[in-house]
């Protein structure tokens, strides 16, 4: 471990911090009410050779890189995920430059129950690792239930509503009602009652003293009354007795679930209670569907099992006593199986992974001896390895068992009734597994919600035992014993614990802990991968609500049942994480990771009944490789490839959307400037006939006041000007006539120039001296080349221009200067 980040890039002046207020720029990094607890600086993650700095919070353990001052996932890890811690210390081998004096490092190893080993090391002779672990000591195994960060950060803005509210709504849409307005007062007071003709939903434990494990409202024939219910809840382990769990208005195929009954020894103690209620699992329709079905009893156990447990007073059903039945039993291991399991499938991850906890490459230990070393018998080994973890195979035997009861609701109409000890493991993951392949609802976002709530949480799967948590009644049974307890074959077999020295272990697994949900996630993964376009959700997604489970961020999954969640107000009190994972889509819409690229709700609308030979599970990389081979976790995935394609198209889209309504905007522009132009053109050409008008007008005034013999000066701002003794032709060339650009701001003229009009007399003794233009003078207006048309002509005959003229000046006067009678210009 030579690297840039290793032990020697370490800043050994800051190693005594372990605690105080917090260094600056961390702050940032933390969530809301997260406080940190210890800070330890100059620790080195083990598993990638980064130093950094490491901090307790009251939520998880938090590393951050040295270097880049960013989180490092692998070294973060919330309080609630850590399976178990223990000390170790290691002699590092010396080298040329260190000879032997180097110091044995001080390592932390914390295993996770998210597939993750890592290994911090601390510097000898600091005391950094004695407050880390004093802090984990305290925080991963909290006295009260309320000592927990989701209570101290509260719901904030993941606010839950009423959980009892949505229950009733999926029963409602099973009953085939639809929605189902059930106010908060009938809620309360049990009043609320919803039926169809085969089913009715019933309020007899809603003070939960029938069984305090099951749900307030049950599923249950209609033909079967609430005094029977009770009496056949004594007959079953732990009053779990038969209800239904999922049905079929169409065909009333029902899957009902309960726990073992309580057959003794002899396997000979009956119920009448309970086989009347189990037989109205199936008798419903027996008219309307031909003859009378047969009743599938399927028993999770293995058949050993089950009569291990007829000696403690439990068993199993026998077909005599239950008519037209059938008992199956599926052989699934019990919780300890899982957790063994699990922990060997966790360990071969890390041995033969890229980021082990030792921090050695599997292509470099023992010599290159071992997967992809070369060495066939190795690799044969490694796989071998696998196999033994038995991970697969479990998983293989829950999907099997649903898809076959999947398989006769669907094939031949049967009810089938499904139980194990006590009703609450295995059976719940058949329950829901096969629902899930029964109904398209549960595939999507909102369905799978329904579903977890449903058959996990309400029907009282104990989620405080199996993952190591506080419960309301204190920290008996949970994480004490996960944390004092020890396990045979839990601590790796790397060479850095082969050769480490043995300490104390500060953590270990309960009794009671087990990964059951966190398998059925894994085989829902696996039908995932088998029909890739019939779920609405993505392999990310179910990652993602793994973590938030398993960090106990939220109050979701709290205590042990729907009673205990009740009485220790979670809902109000803590985050909602359907509430957080919505918001997570929201902020991304269809493109988030969590929305399957390739759904397609047509095509699968109908159950997925998987045959045999597709059953045969892998693993699961999202999950089970980011730690240990995070570049082969996301590798080539088909999911990402194509969201990123829908990305880039939704962003051209959007673009294009963008572009055409600009478009638009450019086009209802010209289109009003058009219009604006139009109303311009328009003033224009009337000012330009007015300008016209006018000009004719004035030509025609002149015209006649200078045919009285009077001497016309035109004068304003401009240069027009006019004198008596030029032409027509000289007359209208200099008199100006606006153009169409003067007439654009004929308003702007109308203000600017001041027009006068002076008039004065020609005098009467002027005569022309030559003879030949005494006849008319050249401004007469109506002279011409064929002579005067003024009449009789004789204008010419005196001194002036127009004395003595002939003419009728009364009519003259009554002239307009509209009139024709001068002439057009």
């Amino acid at each position: 471990m030579e690297g840039a980040g290793s032990w020697d890039a370490i800043e050994w002046t800051k190693v005594e911090h372990v605690g105080g207020s917090v260094s600056h720029g961390m702050m940032d990094l933390l969530l809301e009410k997260e406080e940190v607890i210890v800070e330890g600086y100059g620790v080195v993650l083990v598993n990638t050779d980064d130093a950094g700095t490491l901090l307790v919070t009251n939520f998880r353990l938090l590393f951050v890189s040295e270097r880049s001052r960013n989180i490092i996932p692998l070294g973060t890890i919330p309080l609630a995920t850590i399976e178990k811690f223990s000390k170790q210390a290691m002699k590092v081998q010396p080298t040329i430059r260190q000879f032997d004096k180097t110091p044995p490092r001080r390592l932390l190893q914390v295993i996770g129950k998210d597939m993750r080993i890592i290994v911090f090391g601390f510097r000898p002779r600091t005391k950094q690792r004695r407050a880390v672990l004093d802090a984990l000591w305290r925080w991963t195994r909290p006295l009260h239930l309320w000592d927990l960060y989701t209570f101290q950060c509260g719901p904030s803005r993941f606010n839950n509503s009423n959980p009892k509210l949505r229950l009733l709504n999926e029963y409602c849409r099973l009953l085939g009602k639809g929605s189902h307005d059930v106010t908060s007062s009938a809620l309360e007071d049990g009043s609320f009652s919803i039926s169809n003709e085969w089913w009715r939903v019933s309020g007899v434990n809603s003070n939960y003293t029938m069984c305090s494990t099951y749900p307030f409202a049950l599923i249950v024939p209609k033909c079967i009354s609430d005094e029977d219910v009770r009496q056949a809840s004594t007959f079953r382990a732990r009053y779990r007795l038969p209800v239904i769990s999922w049905c079929n208005p169409g065909t009333g195929a029902v899957l009902a679930r309960s726990s073992q009954p309580l057959v003794g020894l002899m396997m000979n103690t009956r119920s009448n209670a309970d086989e009347k209620l189990v037989a109205a699992l199936c008798t419903q329709v027996a008219v309307e569907m031909g003859p009378r079905r047969k009743l599938c009893i399927a028993d999770a156990r293995p058949r050993k099992n089950a009569l291990a447990n007829g000696a403690m007073g439990g068993g199993s059903e026998s077909s005599s006593n239950y008519f037209q039945s059938e008992v199956v039993f599926f052989g699934i291991d019990n919780i300890h199986a899982m957790r063994d399991s699990l922990a060997r499938l966790r360990e071969y991850l890390d041995t033969h992974g890229a980021n082990s906890s030792d921090g050695m490459s599997s292509f470099l230990r023992n010599g290159g001896w071992t997967w992809g070393g070369g060495n066939l018998s190795s690799m044969s080994a490694s796989v071998s390895t696998l196999g033994d973890s038995g991970w697969l195979i479990h998983i293989q035997s829950v999907l099997a068992g649903s898809a076959w009861i999947a398989a006769r609701v669907v094939k031949e109409s049967s009810s089938v009734l499904v139980h194990c000890s006590d009703g609450w493991d295995r059976t719940t993951q058949l329950v829901s597994l096969a629902s899930l392949l029964l109904d398209p609802y549960y595939r999507t976002f909102k369905g799978f919600q329904a579903l977890v709530e449903k058959d996990w949480l309400a029907f009282g799967h104990p989620f405080s035992d199996r993952m190591g948590i506080p419960t309301i009644s204190g920290n008996t049974g949970g994480p004490v014993d996960l944390l004092r307890q020890s396990s045979a074959g839990s601590i790796p077999t790397s060479p850095l614990r082969t050769s480490s020295t043995a300490a104390s272990s500060h953590a270990q697994t309960s009794s009671n802990y087990s990964p059951i949900f966190l398998q059925w996630v894994d085989c829902i993964s696996q039908l995932l991968r088998m029909y890739p376009c019939a779920f609405e959700f993505s392999s990310a997604f179910l990652v993602d609500f793994l973590d938030c489970m398993l960090s106990f961020r939220f109050g979701n999954f709290l205590c042990n049942s729907e009673k205990e969640r009740h009485q220790s107000g979670i809902s109000d009190s803590c985050g909602c994480i359907w509430m957080y994972l919505a918001d997570l889509r929201g902020s991304e819409g269809c493109s988030h990771t969590h929305f399957n690229p390739f759904y397609d709700p047509v095509k699968y609308d109908s159950s997925l009944l998987p045959p045999a030979a597709a059953l045969a599970p892998n693993i699961w990389p999202q999950f089970h490789l980011r730690w240990a081979c995070p570049a082969e976790a996301q590798a080539g995935e088909l999911e990402t490839q194509c969201r990123a394609m829908a990305k880039k198209f939704t962003d051209i889209q959007k673009a294009k959307e963008m572009a055409e309504a600009k478009a638009r905007d450019v086009i209802t522009s010209m289109e009003s400037l058009t219009v604006e132009l139009m109303k311009e053109k328009k003033l224009s050409t009337s000012a330009m006939d007015l300008a016209k008008r006018a000009c004719r007008e004035s030509l025609a005034i002149k015209r006649a006041i200078q045919s009285l013999g009077c001497k016309v000066h035109f004068s304003g701002t401009g240069d027009s000007a006019l004198d008596v003794g030029s032409t027509p032709l000289e007359i209208k060339q200099k008199f100006v006539y606006p153009s169409a650009k003067d007439l654009d701001d004929d308003a702007q003229l109308e203000e600017e120039t001041d027009l006068s009009v002076s008039i004065s007399l020609v005098e009467d003794n002027i005569v022309s001296n030559d003879p030949e233009t005494r006849h008319c003078e050249p401004l007469c207006p109506y002279r011409t080349r064929e002579g005067c048309k003024w009449p009789d002509a004789e204008c010419a005959q005196f001194g002036s221009q127009f004395v003595g003229l002939k003419a009728n000046f009364d009519a003259f006067d009554r002239l307009s200067i509209y009139d024709c009678y001068f002439g057009s210009d």
